[in-house]
C-alpha cells in the first residue's frame, strides 16, 4: 500500500515552507507597521457559526461529526470565526480593533470534487468597529503596501459596492432577483435575454452588467440611473473613496458595480486584487465591508462595522515563482560540530550550544557519529555548511572552513 495525503490535501516540504514563510514574513511586517495584531481562531467551528445569516454556502464547508450530534465544520474562511471571537471573547475591547491572521482554510469547490485542492493558506486583516471613508481607504492602501513589500507591481484592484449593486437589483421581481444576480455575476447576457423581464428591467440588467471600467465612466453611468436618496448617497460615498485612492496613485483601479462575491455578507465596498502578468488573470485576494455580520453573533444583536481582506498565499506563490525572489534553497547550517572522540561528546554539545547562543541566528548541527573525517566533510559540502568545528576531549575547537 502506498500512503498518500487525503484527497484534496498536500504536504509542504522544507523548501516549500521556506518560500511560503518568505511571503508570510513580509506580509506580517506590513501588518505590524500598520498597527495590526495577530489573532488565531479555531480551525473547527460549529456549523451555526459558519452559517450565521446564510453568509456562507453550506456546500463549501467540509463537515465533521463529533459524536454528540453537533454539526461541525472546518472553516472555509476566517472572517466569520474572527467575528464570533471578537463579540464573544473581547466584549470589553475598545474600537477600532486591528487584527490580522495567517492560517489555513478548507473549502469544497467544484474542482475539489475531482481530487483538487481543498486546503488553502491565507493571510489577511479585519478592521473592526470603524466605518466610513477613512477605514475603507486604510484597508485598500494596506493591500497596496502588502503587494509592494512582495515586490509585485503588475496588478490592479477591481472595486465594487455590494450595497449599491444589491439596491439596484431590488427593482427586479423578488422571484427573479437571484437569477438576475447570478447572471450579472457571471456576465451571462443570454440568461438576461431569456428571463421574463420588461424591456425597461432588461435594459437595467444590461446597464448593471456594463458598470465596469474607468471610475469616471462608471460613476457617470450609475448616476444616470433612477436612484433614490439612499442610493445617491452611496454613490457619492464611493466617488469620495475613488478620488482619495486615485490621489494616492498606488495602483490602477477598475470600478465594477457588477462585482458580486460568493460570500454574501458584504454590505459595502467589495474588491478583488488581480495580477496582470499572466495571459489569464489571477485573483490574488478578495475583501470587502460587512457591517451586519458581527451583529449575528452579538448577544444583544449590536451591529459593529467591519472591513477586511484575505490574500491567497498559493496564488502569490505562483506569481512570485517567475520573479526569482523566493528562496531557491533551504538555509544552510553555519557549523557542523564534530566530537573527535567519545570523551568529547559532552564538550561538543556544550560548544554547539555556545554557538547557538550567539547574537543573531546561528544554525548549528551536531555530527551523530558513524562516519570518517572525509565522509563528514562530504556531508558538510553537500549541505553547504560553511564550517566544521572539530572538538577535542578538553573542549577546545579546531575550526575548518569549507569555503
Amino acid at each position: 500500500m502506498v500512503y498518500q495525503p487525503a484527497s484534496g490535501a498536500r504536504d509542504l516540504l522544507p523548501l516549500d515552507v521556506e518560500k511560503k514563510r518568505w511571503i508570510e514574513d513580509r506580509l506580517q511586517q506590513v501588518f505590524h507597521r500598520w498597527g495590526y495584531h495577530r489573532i488565531i481562531t479555531s480551525t473547527l467551528e460549529r456549523m451555526d457559526t459558519l452559517m450565521a445569516g446564510e453568509a456562507i454556502q453550506r456546500q463549501m464547508v467540509i463537515q465533521l461529526q463529533n459524536g454528540e450530534d453537533d454539526e461541525l465544520g472546518l472553516r472555509p474562511e476566517l472572517t466569520a470565526s474572527i467575528a464570533r471571537t471578537v463579540v464573544t471573547r473581547m466584549a470589553n475591547a475598545t474600537y477600532p480593533q486591528r487584527l490580522y491572521y495567517n492560517a489555513n482554510v478548507f473549502r469544497r469547490t467544484w474542482e475539489s470534487r475531482h481530487n483538487r485542492q481543498q486546503e488553502f493558506y491565507q493571510a489577511g486583516v479585519e478592521l473592526l468597529g470603524a466605518g466610513g471613508l477613512l477605514a475603507n481607504a486604510e484597508v485598500l492602501l494596506l493591500v497596496a503596501d502588502c503587494l509592494a513589500a512582495l515586490g509585485l507591481q503588475q496588478w490592479h484592484l477591481i472595486l465594487g459596492e455590494a450595497g449599491i449593486t444589491r439596491s439596484l437589483l431590488s427593482a427586479f421581481p423578488a422571484n427573479l432577483q437571484d437569477k438576475v444576480r447570478s447572471a450579472i455575476a457571471h456576465l451571462d447576457r443570454i440568461t438576461i435575454d431569456t428571463l421574463p423581464l420588461s424591456d425597461k428591467l432588461r435594459d437595467r440588467a444590461q446597464i448593471i452588467m456594463d458598470l465596469r471600467g474607468p471610475s469616471a465612466d462608471v460613476l457617470q453611468k450609475v448616476s444616470s440611473l433612477d436612484l433614490d436618496e439612499e442610493q445617491r448617497e452611496a454613490v457619492n460615498n464611493l466617488k469620495s473613496l475613488v478620488e482619495l485612492l486615485e490621489s494616492e496613485k498606488k495602483f490602477p483601479l477598475i470600478l465594477d458595480l457588477s462585482l458580486i462575491q460568493t460570500i454574501d455578507y458584504y454590505t459595502g465596498i467589495v474588491f478583488e486584487v488581480v495580477n496582470d502578468t499572466e495571459s489569464q488573470a489571477r485573483v490574488l485576494g478578495r475583501g470587502g465591508r460587512y457591517d451586519q455580520l458581527l451583529g449575528l453573533y452579538h448577544p444583544q444583536g449590536e451591529n459593529i462595522p467591519g472591513i477586511g481582506f484575505g490574500l491567497s498565499i498559493e496564488d502569490l506563490y505562483q506569481v512570485l515563482l517567475s520573479t526569482q525572489q523566493l528562496p531557491q534553497v533551504t538555509p544552510a547550517s553555519n557549523y557542523l560540530v564534530v566530537p573527535e572522540t567519545t570523551s568529547a561528546n559532552a564538550p561538543a554539545f556544550a560548544y554547539a550550544q555556545k554557538l547557538r547562543d550567539s547574537t543573531g541566528l546561528v544554525r548549528v548541527e551536531i555530527d551523530l557519529g558513524g562516519r570518517d573525517a572525509e565522509a563528514i566533510r562530504q556531508y558538510a559540502r553537500d549541505r553547504s555548511i560553511a564550517q566544521i568545528a572539530w572538538i577535542k576531549a578538553d573542549g577546545s575547537p579546531k575550526i575548518e572552513s569549507l569555503r
